[in-house]
């Protein structure tokens, strides 16, 4: 088998056939609302025990695995990343610290920026050719980002305002005060326009190029996953729909995409060996997923009010995700730059 062949490998076990399993799920979603909070709570913390925490546990390594003839060693691989860990991380804890309700917004906003990089990636390693530019790819990671943080605030905004009040109400007396700006009718209908617009928008573009001769498959295929988490968002309670999708659609997605870089990983998933190489990212990702629930422990620990219910514990592991999640971002921006991710179709 080739390289074409692990490629087709990665993308069917890490990326469609969780889509599917998405689609599947939505009628459950649609039931979701109906249940306790803290059903989506115990959710959100399985995916990041099980997932979530251990998709970006290998970023001291991506250096190391894209650097190619650049002469990157195993050591500055590591105390780069290291260092932009400790740095970005902390200044993420300070700023809750100093200001959580701005801290809490600028989480959402990289999370929508971040969530959105990952599905263009994949689209773009996948192949497809009906987002051939910057622009057109950047309009898609407002879309695929948006999804998960935007159209839940337009669904369920009681349930999004409570997640933020828990988050916000570890660092200040009056959660409920300190977030309201943020919740305002005009906020919702700003979010709500943008998202029904650019997803317009973006649908319409790619068909442009469909029929101007671009692949039509893989424009159905991006439209066929916005609807999917279109529904999805819109359905479901929103605490268990982002974790659910944070374990089984964007970590494993990038799980994936990790594996075609590992040379080791990549060769047996070249022999259909996909355990093989799923096993052998477990390995590498091990040490620093600990090292990610050393962190929840460490924010729980210095946060003011203490964790005492489980609105607590949902609220600092999303403080500790926004410490990993600035650095993660910035080493995935590095892999993007690597790939070609970014630069018009014939310039790689």
């Amino acid at each position: 088998m080739t390289d074409a062949e692990a490629l087709r490998l990665a993308d069917r076990w890490f990326t469609r056939y969780p889509a599917v399993a998405m689609a599947a799920l939505v009628p459950f979603g649609a039931i979701t609302p109906l249940l306790p909070v803290e059903f989506g709570v115990a959710t959100f913390v399985l995916g990041t025990l099980v997932v979530g925490m251990a998709h970006g546990a290998v970023d001291h390594l991506v250096p190391l695995r894209t650097a190619g003839g650049d002469g990157v060693s195993l050591r500055r691989s590591v105390a780069a990343v290291s260092v932009t860990y400790a740095v970005l991380g902390s200044a993420v804890v300070v700023a809750f610290f100093a200001a959580p309700t701005a801290a809490f917004v600028g989480f959402v906003c990289l999370t929508w920026l971040h969530w959105g990089q990952g599905d263009v990636a994949v689209l773009v390693l996948a192949g497809v050719d009906h987002l051939p530019t910057p622009g057109e790819r950047a309009l898609t990671l407002f879309v695929r980002g948006g999804l998960p943080m935007g159209v839940p605030l337009l669904s369920r905004p009681d349930e999004y305002r409570l997640v933020a009040e828990w988050v916000v109400g570890l660092f200040v007396a009056d959660a409920a005060a300190a977030v309201a700006p943020v919740f305002t009718p005009s906020t919702r209908l700003a979010v709500g326009a943008s998202m029904a617009g650019a997803t317009l928008l973006s649908a319409g573009l790619g068909y442009g190029r469909v029929r101007a001769g671009a692949d039509r498959r893989g424009w159905l295929r991006d439209a066929g996953e916005t609807a999917v988490l279109w529904a999805w968002f819109l359905l479901t309670a929103p605490v268990l729909a982002i974790g659910v999708y944070f374990a089984a659609w964007h970590s494993l997605r990038h799980v994936g995409r990790l594996t075609l870089v590992d040379a080791a990983a990549a060769e047996r998933l070249a022999e259909g060996d996909v355990r093989g190489a799923l096993s052998r990212f477990a390995r590498d990702a091990a040490p620093l997923t600990l090292g990610g629930f050393l962190v929840v422990g460490g924010v729980g620990l210095a946060v003011p009010s203490g964790v005492a219910a489980p609105g607590d514990v949902l609220a600092v592991s999303l403080v500790a995700i926004a410490a990993l999640t600035l650095p993660h971002v910035v080493v995935v921006a590095w892999l993007d730059g690597r790939q070609g991710v970014w630069r018009p179709d014939g310039s790689r």
